[in-house]
Order: C-alpha cells, then structure tokens, then sequence
C-alpha cells in the first residue's frame, strides 16, 4: 500500500486510526552526545508523514499534538515514535512539520532533474544522492565535470524549470511492462504492493518511493555549487534547490552587509581587502615570535648573570610557547638547575617543561604532571606536556624545592 504521503505529497492533516502502539527506544544525538528516548512505537491505518527513503530522510509532525521524533518503514508499515501512548483503534489527527517537508520535496526533485540531465547531456550516471541538512549532494559516475559542464548543467535544468513540465506519480502492479526501462537502483528486499513511478514529462521516469512537487515550477531554481573529488573515481555535484537557493542568497546578503562595515569596502574588494588583511597578520605573527624568543634569551640570560642563582628556575608565561619554553631551558642550560617553565591560562589549561639533571627530570616528572592534573613524557633532561590546571603550579614549586634541599620549606 502506498501511505498517504505518497498517493498525495501536499497534504498537510490527514484523520486516522492507531493500529498498534508499543513501548520503544530511540537513539538520538543531543550536543554531539549519543542519547537514548524512552516511547512508544505507533503504527497507523494510514499516514501523511513519510519514513525515510530513498534517500529523504522522514518527516517531523504531531498525532493529536504529540511530538513525531522518527519515522522509520518496517515493510508495508511506517513506525512513528512517539514519548505518550496512545490506544488502539483510536481516531488520531495528523499534522505534517510542511516547512521540512517542503524543503525535502524541492530537493528530492531536483535530484531526479539532475540526474536525468546529467545522464543525457553528459553521459554521468547517479550513483548516489544525498540530501543533507545545507545542501545536497549528486554522486555521478565520472570522474571530474568541467566548470562549463556545470553551467551547462545548470542553465539545462533551470530552463525545464521556467518551461513549468509537470511530474506525474503513477502506480504499477509488480511486473507490469510499463515499468520496463524505467530508472531504478532496485526496490527494497521488503517491498510489498505497488511499484511507484515518478515521471517528469518528457525529461524522466524513476523508481521512488519519496514525496514530490508536482510540477518542476515547484522547484523555482536550481543552483550548483560546484563539483567536487569523490569516492572510486566519481565526482560529487553539489546543488540547492528552491527556498534554500532564497535562504543562501538572503545569508549571503547579511554577510556581505557585514563584510562591508567591518572591512570598509564595497563587495567587489573585499577579496583583496581580506587578502590584505592576513598578510598584515602573518607579519605581525612572525615579528611576535621573533620577539617572544628574544625574550626567552634575555631571561635566560639575566638569570645566568645572576651570581647568587638558586638552584630552581620557575617562570610562567600567560602568551607563551612550546618553542619558548624551550629556548629558555636551552640557554640556561640544565646541567645543575631545575627549570620548570609553564605558559598558558593561570585559570585553566596550558604547556608545562621540566628541565634539569636527567636522574631528577625522569623521578620528577610524573610527579609533576600528576599535581597539574595533565600528561606528559620525556628523556635527556626534558619532560614536557599538557597541564589540565595550571593553577597548581606553587604545588609544583614546593615539590622542586623539596627535592633539592629536603626538609626545608621553600627558599
């Protein structure tokens, strides 16, 4: 049986009766962070919201104004998990999410335009598609498109758009010949009932279970972004379609608004201005460096002039390096005194080096690295890492001093 969202894509509520509800779980990602939803998996005589297929991802909706998380096919059934339960062979009202919805029909529309396009122009065959969250993305069986393919390709599918052809949704019995010679990847091992066509007149017909305009005027336009190197020799092209062509175009705007304010410079400069821009950077960097070794050099040095040094060297630096670090314990040297030099955040994380004698180094070391709550290693008179808190760094002090001159308190 095709659902309702297939026999009719632009229905937005839609009446029905729950067939069955059961506890479930849905694993889902908060923050980056895998999350586990404790619910009920319901599924209905009939729905408007599609599970994901054929390379659309599902809708989002209520039932009776609860929340729809997911909607997955498991054979003729669509499942939609929901988080409150619902009794069987109740009436439940509908509505569709249609702003995403919308939005997964351009593209999914736009993928078929493509797709036949490119096969008939160029000869590339889709491989793959798919519909990201941004943008989306057409898989071709080739292995580079030129820049003048892709705005061949572009101008050939904008001017179907303009030309308003209609797509036809038809259903066939399985194995009925008018489905010969149709475009298809293949139906699904657990695919039952009809065979579903989706034709845009005289341009293309395919295999597809998902939800269409119903004419390419639906799509308004189609913008490609470019191609890219893809997987086994194949080139990915990269598209928007419709209301995302309006909404990249609208961002696009506040950007160069931005730009222009910041930079003080119109549009068509703020290349160059940018380019300016990290030159000047790059410059400041490399004399920053070169100030911060002279630094190190210089500290080095007015503890070596010092007759009366002591036998621990501690120094923090907020704007300091690795390579800091590194010259001081250089120029110091580390055959009798015990360095111990940090850089970064006092109040948070940042770089530790322990330098001296390699028999109190290697004891020390760890030690060290445990009071900073952070990781190190080393050998030859060097142990350095990373500090979790660098605010410990007296209780590190205190430890240096004990191990020179035990039984003292520090100097």
């Amino acid at each position: 049986m095709a659902f309702m969202c297939q026999r009719d894509s632009w229905a937005r509520q839609f009446t029905t009766r729950v067939v069955s509800c059961r506890p479930a779980q849905l694993t889902t990602k908060n923050g980056g962070k895998k999350e586990t939803l404790q619910g009920f998996q319901v599924i209905l005589e009939d729905t408007i919201l599609f599970p994901e297929g054929g390379g659309q991802p599902d809708d989002r909706g209520t039932i009776n104004g609860i929340p729809v998380l997911r909607v997955t096919r498991q054979g003729p059934d669509a499942l939609h998990f929901i988080q409150a339960p619902l009794e069987p062979d109740t009436e439940v009202q509908l509505a569709l999410d249609w702003e995403r919805r919308f939005d997964h029909m351009q593209q999914h529309s736009g993928q078929h335009l493509i797709t036949a396009v490119a096969d008939q122009m160029f000869g590339c065959k889709t491989t793959s598609w798919e519909l990201g969250h941004q943008q989306s993305t057409v898989e071709l069986d080739t292995p580079s498109l030129t820049a003048d393919q892709v705005a061949a390709l572009e101008e050939s599918v904008n001017e179907k758009i303009r030309a308003r052809i209609p797509v036809v949704v038809r259903h066939l019995a399985e194995g009925d010949a008018e489905g010969d010679g149709v475009r298809s990847r293949g139906l699904p091992d657990d695919h039952s009932g009809p065979v579903r066509i989706v034709s845009i007149e005289g341009v293309d017909a395919n295999m597809c279970c998902g939800t269409h305009v119903s004419n390419l005027s639906d799509l308004q336009v189609i913008k490609l972004l470019g191609s890219e190197k893809g997987k086994k020799n194949k080139t990915n092209l990269i598209f928007l379609a419709g209301n995302r062509v309006l909404k990249s175009l609208a961002q696009s705007h506040t950007t160069g608004k931005a730009l222009t304010s910041l930079l003080k410079s119109g549009p068509e400069e703020h290349v160059e201005a940018v380019r300016r821009l990290q030159n000047s950077l790059k410059q400041l960097q490399k004399n920053g460096l070169n100030l911060q070794r002279d630094l190190a050099v210089l500290i080095a040095q007015q503890f070596k002039s010092n007759p009366a040094r002591e036998p621990v060297f501690v120094l923090h630096r907020k704007d300091g390096d690795s390579e800091f670090m590194n010259i001081v314990a250089n120029e110091i040297g580390t055959g009798e005194t015990l360095l111990f030099l940090s850089v970064g955040d006092e109040k948070a994380a940042g770089l530790f080096l322990l330098a001296g004698p390699p028999q109190a180094v290697e004891k020390l070391g760890p030690r060290v690295a445990e009071l900073l709550e952070g990781k190190g290693a080393g050998k030859g008179g060097r142990y350095q890492g990373k500090a979790s808190r660098l605010g410990r760094r007296e209780a590190v002090k205190a430890l240096l001093w004990e191990f020179v001159n035990p039984g003292s308190s520090e100097q």
